[in-house]
């Protein structure tokens, strides 16, 4: 939820962008319905079903989320209405009850007065009395379908398909490999002794996988046998493929196995083509893989962890010449996207599985396993995982490449002397390695961070001595210092037009719109600047608007997507 004073922020951007564009998950501005006082409680009581269901979150009204301006857009909520009594209005009119809290915000603008309306997190789903109900998922309030009902439920624990008692213990149902193997990989995660030293039938009772004197299909997927899985998990397969073409693949293998078995085959299938090389420079030692086995572990835990088993369908492992993709079935829950992964609160589609997992400390619920996913390929001055929803099934894709060795002795002579860097700085300086500079909004999208979090990070950065800025409040952009730059960046890597280029693209640009203008032939768009200059759009902007503060000869011609910038004298000469 957001506080007053984050919201009394977010108004100030409203001159520079529409209320819609700040919303988020847990952030939506509605305009208040000044003709009808029961159309405007309806709504109220929509946006609390609305935000219950997705979590939690506030609500501003008072706001019209389509208008540019904050004169304009800053509308107001009369000031008769009593707050009081919308309190009661969504607590008789929602099931279960609903009792948000309201919060009045003085503004200057409209009738002065903004209504923020805080939903806590519950225990959803909600409806109204009528039975209707919509969820939040990112910026829009979604129809509460069968479907997203059953999501709620995986999400609240409610049918934890994992945890469902399905057989007698039976030494038979179990596999003593599998419960080795699961025994070996905690021992090398540091499990506590006296847990690992648990015999079979004590492990799993003590891990909360047997229930009622009877073994869990967590326990099953844990430690069964190939038999027990094959009939009390149908939908519990993987697949590897190690792909010759798009369509053709060379090696194949199909199995059903208890989960540390698993893993233990699919790295033993990836360790051929998962090349090692030895990288020496001074006092250290590097032996990397094309693949970090650490980034390939978390993403081979997350696609059996959360997988969703009542869809038929394997875990899929295929290797290409040129990438490696994991994919599962079952979509992301719990409001999460690619866009928010790495800082959104974690959930689980089977918890009773993480939570023996984490106790084995082979999977982390404090959400780092992304984390440690992007920094292993990071630290190798590599690219960070692409994540992507496909329908209901999630793909981690690692791209194939080369070790930056240079990035990657900077990473560990910062860490020798006390500077580690975290996901996001090395987001950051991979970026701007390949890239003459970021701005706020961009380096916010990249980092998953809202824009006040990241000129935090890059003020630390700065002060680190790893980047430099230029510009001032929306117009701030930030380069790598150039010495690191020259460092860490390798023959073939980074971008040429470092900030060095600047004024040379400045001279150019200048020099198209004066003989353009010579030949009586219309100036240059945004757009047709990038394509000269291969700058982003923000970087085009800035490089005009440096140009007519320096030449009054330039001018602007039209608004928005119609403007041109033209030379007015050249004509003369």
């Amino acid at each position: 939820m957001r506080t007053a004073a984050n919201i009394k922020s977010l108004l100030a951007e409203l001159d520079h962008c529409v209320a819609d564009d700040l919303e988020d998950q847990d952030l939506d501005f509605k305009r208040w319905n000044v003709k009808s006082r029961n159309s405007a409680v309806k709504v109220v009581v929509e946006m609390a079903v609305c935000m219950a269901n997705g979590g939690g979150g506030t609500v501003v009204f008072g706001v019209a989320d389509r208008i540019q301006g904050r004169d304009r857009s800053i509308l107001g909520v009369p000031p008769e209405i009593d707050s009081n009594l919308l309190v009661k209005a969504v607590y008789d009119q929602t099931d279960p009850k609903i009792t948000p809290v309201f919060e009045d915000l003085a503004v200057s603008e409209g009738t002065g007065r903004l209504l923020l309306m805080q939903i806590h997190p519950g225990m959803p789903p909600y409806t109204d009395s009528a039975g209707r109900g919509t969820i939040r998922i990112a910026k829009d309030c979604m129809p509460l379908t069968g479907t997203l009902r059953r999501k709620i439920g995986i999400e609240t624990g409610e049918t934890d398909y994992t945890a469902e008692p399905v057989a007698k213990v039976d030494a038979a149902l179990l596999s003593a490999a599998a419960l080795e193997a699961l025994r070996n990989q905690a021992r090398k995660e540091r499990a506590p002794d006296d847990l690992i030293g648990l015999s079979d039938a004590e492990l799993l009772a003590t891990l909360g996988l047997i229930r009622r004197g009877k073994l869990t299909r967590a326990a099953l997927l844990l430690a069964g046998a190939e038999d027990a899985i094959g009939e009390y998990l149908p939908g519990h397969n993987w697949t590897f493929l190690q792909m010759t073409s798009d369509t053709d693949y060379g090696v194949r293998e199909d199995r059903i196995s208890a989960l540390p078995l698993s893993i233990q085959r699919i790295e033993d299938l990836l360790a051929p083509f998962n090349a090692i090389t030895t990288y020496r420079q001074g006092l250290f030692h590097f032996e990397y893989h094309t693949w970090p086995e650490i980034a390939v572990r978390e993403a081979l835990m997350n696609a059996f962890c959360h997988a969703d088993l009542r869809i038929a369908g394997p875990v899929m492992v295929k290797l290409y010449s040129d990438r490696l993709e994991i994919s599962n079935n079952g979509g992301f829950i719990a409001g999460i996207t690619p866009e928010n992964i790495l800082h959104h609160q974690p959930a689980a589609r089977n918890p009773l599985l993480v939570e023996a997992l984490t106790r084995l400390r082979l999977v982390n619920r404090s959400n780092l396993g992304i984390n440690r996913m992007y920094s292993a390929l990071l630290i190798e001055g590599k690219d960070p995982p692409h994540i992507r929803e496909i329908g209901e099934s999630v793909l981690v894709g690692f791209p194939k490449r080369d070790l930056n060795a240079a990035f990657r002795l900077f990473v560990a002579e910062e860490s020798e002397y006390g500077r580690s860097l975290g996901v996001d700085e090395l987001l950051l300086l991979r970026y701007l390695l390949l890239h003459p500079e970021v701005d706020t909004g961009t380096a916010a999208a990249l980092c998953q961070r809202s824009e006040p979090e990241i000129r935090e990070r890059l003020s630390g950065m700065e002060s680190a001595g790893y980047v430099e800025h230029g510009g001032k409040g929306r117009g701030a952009y930030w380069c790598i210092q150039p010495d690191l730059y020259n460092r860490l960046a390798e023959s073939g890597q980074g971008d040429t037009r470092r900030r060095i280029d600047w004024e040379a693209a400045k001279t150019r640009v200048l020099s198209i719109l004066m003989e353009r203008a010579r030949r009586s032939e219309p100036g240059l768009s945004n757009k047709d600047i990038r394509q000269i200059t291969r700058f982003d759009r923000n970087q085009a902007r800035r490089l005009i608007r440096e140009l007519m503060r320096e030449n009054a000869d330039l001018q602007q011609v039209g608004e928005r997507r119609w403007a041109r910038y033209e030379h007015i004298n050249a004509r003369k000469h």
